[in-house]
């Protein structure tokens, strides 16, 4: 049975970080000066991410020269990522944000904390305190010359350290993030790179003219003027009173509702993620403070990796956004009476419509209208990224994971602090106190 924190751990709240110095990082060598284009699907997603990768000690890595390699090794990124040096800049001419590749640098903040590692305790519960390790924008900078990357490196009294990233989700999406990494690690060992980066965000341009061949109701009109598009986020959450729990599923209880869905269409791809999307988006519907109408409609939103599904692929080694919303609506009462391995087949479903041509809509939509995905809730999924996969000269870190921020609106998924022996997921739910109730009872009673 899927474990649940009825109460936060002991949180130290404050980590009593202090910072010892904040500068620019410029390439290593001088990068040629142009704008690069951004996608329709990197434009929607103008807003930071942030993340932190813990480390423990080393004896032959201690913090300074950690703190050495590290500014070193991002010099030289910057070079074949020569984007992650620029700013964000709207084109006046063609009403699109664009990065101006100017080399004006990226972020690189040295930090201490007056805590060991094994002091801070559960680095998996979503610590707010864990916003110290990261730094949201340069004091010192005016807001429209921000860096798009800043990475923090803080020292605890063990030894271990945390190093801290902040991004412009427009840089990177997961996929291509954990590539950057790699071949930061591979640079912080005086290595050559893992993989060249593919930079040409082309590759995603709209059709021309652009052919929106499908409905597309997980996506909403923008009502935005030709010509004036907007440089602040889309992205912007309601400030709610939100209680929030981190529901734990085991790789038993995965393997249960793994064998509950096959009892249905054997065609039906029964994944990991698509049981537990299933499970979540039952127990989320279910718990919405609607009363109990049970022809409510409820749809959930999640990200399908399109590099393998466009035709051609797009390559590997592609750094921009080359992911979508996918979708699936149910009503209340078909999620609280269909069988299970019907409603999994539906969340398969939402991946399956991600063909070529449905890809190719959505961009083409994106550029008509502006606008972005639309639903009741997205499920963030940091599962299977593999941040802790990565092998830097000192190791791999102890556990990686978001910032994060509460939001009733976007479900986490993020993996266990020992990923590799135990393919449990952590699911992190925001929401009201009566409805967290619900979904509570709900959560268990699906389980059963």
């Amino acid at each position: 049975m899927g474990t649940i924190f009825q109460d936060p751990p002991p949180l130290i709240q404050d980590l009593k970080v202090a910072v010892h110095s904040s500068s620019l990082v410029l390439p290593s060598s001088e990068t040629e000066r142009k704008s690069m284009f951004l996608s329709n699907i990197d434009k929607v997603l103008n807003f930071n991410v942030q993340t932190v990768h813990f480390f423990q000690a080393h004896p032959d890595f201690p913090p300074p020269t950690v703190v050495e390699k590290l500014e070193t090794a991002l010099q030289k990124i910057l070079v074949p990522y020569d984007f992650l040096a620029g700013r964000l800049k709207m084109n006046p001419k063609l009403g699109r944000l664009e990065v101006d590749c100017n080399a004006a640098g990226a972020g690189f903040v040295v930090a201490s904390s007056e805590f060991t590692l094994d002091e801070i305790g559960d680095l998996v519960y979503p610590n707010p305190a864990f916003q110290q390790l990261v730094v949201m924008s340069m004091d010192n900078l005016a807001p429209d010359d921000q860096p798009l990357c800043i990475l923090q490196v803080t020292s605890f009294k063990c030894g271990g350290f945390a190093m801290g990233v902040t991004n412009n989700h427009a840089t990177f999406d997961g996929l291509s993030f954990k590539m950057f990494l790699e071949n930061l690690a591979s640079l912080a060992a005086d290595k050559p790179l893992v993989i060249t980066p593919c930079n040409d965000r082309q590759l995603l341009a709209a059709r021309s003219p652009p052919r929106v061949t499908f409905p597309h109701p997980e996506l909403l009109k923008l009502k935005i003027p030709i010509g004036e598009e907007s440089i602040t986020p889309v992205f912007d959450a309601i400030p709610e009173e939100l209680e929030f729990k981190i529901f734990r599923l085991m790789p038993g209880d995965i393997s249960n509702l793994k064998a509950k869905a096959k009892t249905g269409d054997a065609k039906t791809r029964v994944t990991g993620f698509n049981v537990v999307a299933t499970h979540i988006w039952r127990c989320k519907a279910l718990s919405c403070d609607t009363g109990n109408d049970l022809d409510r409609l409820s749809t959930i939103l999640y990200a399908v990796d399109i590099r393998p599904r466009l035709v051609p692929p797009l390559p590997p080694s592609y750094t921009g956004n080359g992911v979508l919303t996918a979708y699936a609506t149910a009503s209340c009462r078909d999620l609280q009476e269909e069988p299970f391995s019907r409603l999994v087949g539906m969340v398969a479903e939402g991946a399956n419509r991600m063909t070529d041509e449905y890809a190719r809509s959505a961009i083409d939509w994106g550029e008509l209208y502006k606008g972005f995905p639309h639903g009741e809730f997205l499920i963030s999924s940091w599962w299977r990224l593999g941040f802790a996969e990565v092998e830097y000269p000192w190791g791999k870190a102890k556990y990686s994971c978001p910032v994060v921020y509460h939001r009733k609106d976007i479900i986490l998924f993020f993996p266990d602090i020992d990923a590799v022996n135990n393919n449990g997921v952590n699911i992190l739910v925001a929401l009201p106190s009566k409805e967290m109730e619900k979904f509570q009872t709900l959560f268990r009673k699906f389980l059963a």
